[in-house]
């Protein structure tokens, strides 16, 4: 994809939606960061339909270490991988309490000193929360920055890296969420949607797939 492909590109997913969010549910930074440990290999609405249990009950740190590892599993256990998921937020936790005051540290480095906490944590929270221009690569982010030719890269680090330098800085603040969403709905991994993408006609598929219905 040129510049101005991808200027195109991202001027027509703005126009589609303005404000995009995240769909994880959270009101607080801690309960994003919550929410994105708990979303490792599980849906959105899995862990929502977890933290709806968890967060009424506990959702500061000092709530979540007074639960326990067993009550918190209880809570979360719908949720693959809940057994480790639970022991690294308690270890999180008790991190943020003894080291932070209990706040969510605002610099990569603290962020990803804590447990279960990856680059892609990282990035969610300093992009969602703190407003830094961050792109985390999951694996939508992945397929979309390859099949379309907007950044294409062997390994999530070297998309990620090639996003920052390719994608216009007026649109970096929204930019992982509108591809997350593309990824989610539209670019979808087996037959991606193109006779209903928006964005067609910037991208760099060669294989568009026509609509089924004709």
């Amino acid at each position: 994809m040129t510049p101005a492909q991808i200027d195109t590109f991202f001027a027509t997913l703005q126009a589609v939606n303005p404000q995009p969010a995240s769909e994880l549910e959270y009101t607080s930074v801690f309960e994003l960061l919550t929410a994105v440990l708990l979303s490792a290999q599980a849906t959105d609405v899995g862990v929502n339909k977890a933290t709806r249990r968890l967060f009424p009950v506990a959702n500061t740190p000092q709530q979540i270490l007074n639960l326990g590892i067993e009550r918190l599993e209880d809570h979360i256990r719908t949720i693959g991988l809940y057994r480790s998921k639970a022991r690294h937020l308690l270890q999180t936790c008790r991190i943020l309490v003894d080291k932070h005051g209990g706040e969510v540290p605002r610099t990569r480095a603290e962020l990803e000193a804590l447990p279960g906490v990856g680059r892609k944590t990282a990035n969610v929270v300093l992009n969602v929360a703190y407003g830094e221009p961050t792109m985390a690569v999951d694996t939508h982010i992945f397929r979309v920055s390859n099949r379309t030719g907007l950044a294409p890269g062997n390994t999530p680090l070297a998309v990620e890296m090639k996003l920052l330098e390719r994608v216009p800085a007026k649109y970096m603040n929204h930019a992982h969420h509108w591809l997350i969403l593309h990824g989610r709905y539209v670019c979808v991994a087996r037959t991606p949607r193109c006779w209903q993408c928006a964005v067609a006609a910037c991208c760099d598929y060669p294989d568009k797939t026509p609509n089924p219905a004709h």
